[in-house]
């Protein structure tokens, strides 16, 4: 588990370095042994992280010749208008047939890793960490590379941009126990080895979260509704009026 943890945090610090700029699009990674040596870490562990990279389209692999960082994807994802809703059915409608595949080939270490993720949730231990976590390993019980794809590509939308990021930040930081609870539902299935039952598991999960989505968004709507009002309301007040003569 902790192999695993190092492994993403490398993924996660490459993935800043490009979005900051410090590696430009069509510019070359540093040699594998290099970065080995900044991170200290494998070579193997470093060949894991490009792969793991290469699936969130963010480099490309070329034999010969080395890693280069592809385009920002942000851009062709602004334009298409992604909205976290969009993101959120996806999710629901992908990872829950990944749940029902999971069910029929998960293993014991994958289970144990899932309840550790169950465990870093209830002690409030980096709970969004134990969430990414929780939905790779799912994905990862498939031994289907196209599902894992599918949930990495998935994943790196829920980050791509700053309006997804916030409004997803605006409802995971609450209701945290309705989190574990809903993650447990989809454990306890996926233990029990019923395919069904971790795809409405997981179906439910996220049908909570696009709701709390909405309650989140009409709150903020209705804020700046009664922000305006009182503009209007200081604007128009005889109280203002009587003062000004």
């Amino acid at each position: 588990m902790k192999n695993r943890r190092l492994f993403w945090r490398i993924v996660e610090s490459i993935e800043v370095s490009i979005n900051k700029g410090d590696y430009t699009p069509g510019s070359r990674l540093p040699p594998e042994r290099e970065l080995a040596e900044i991170f200290e870490v494998s070579r193997p562990t470093i060949r894991e992280a490009i792969i793991a990279l290469e699936v969130r389209e963010k480099v490309e692999v070329k034999t010969g010749s080395g890693v280069y960082v592809l385009e920002n994807a942000k851009q062709a994802i602004k334009k298409m208008n992604i909205n976290a809703f969009e993101l959120t059915q996806a999710r629901a409608l992908v990872e829950g047939e990944v749940a029902a595949l999971a069910a029929t080939s998960i293993n014991d270490d994958e289970l144990n890793a899932l309840h550790q993720t169950l465990v870093m949730m209830e002690n409030s231990n980096d709970i969004i960490e134990a969430d990414r976590m929780f939905h790779r390993i799912i994905a990862g019980a498939t031994r289907n590379g196209a599902m894992i794809l599918s949930v990495e590509n998935l994943w790196a939308l829920r980050e791509s941009t700053s309006e997804i990021i916030n409004d997803y930040n605006s409802v995971c930081s609450k209701d945290n126990q309705l989190t574990l609870v809903e993650h447990t539902a989809i454990y306890n299935a996926l233990k029990e080895k019923d395919a069904a039952k971790a795809r409405l598991a997981m179906h439910q999960h996220f049908n909570r979260l696009i709701n709390t989505l909405f309650d989140a968004i009409e709150t903020k709507a209705l804020e700046e509704v009664k922000r305006k009002n009182s503009q209007k309301r200081d604007l128009y007040s005889l109280k203002n009026l009587l003062k000004s003569n």
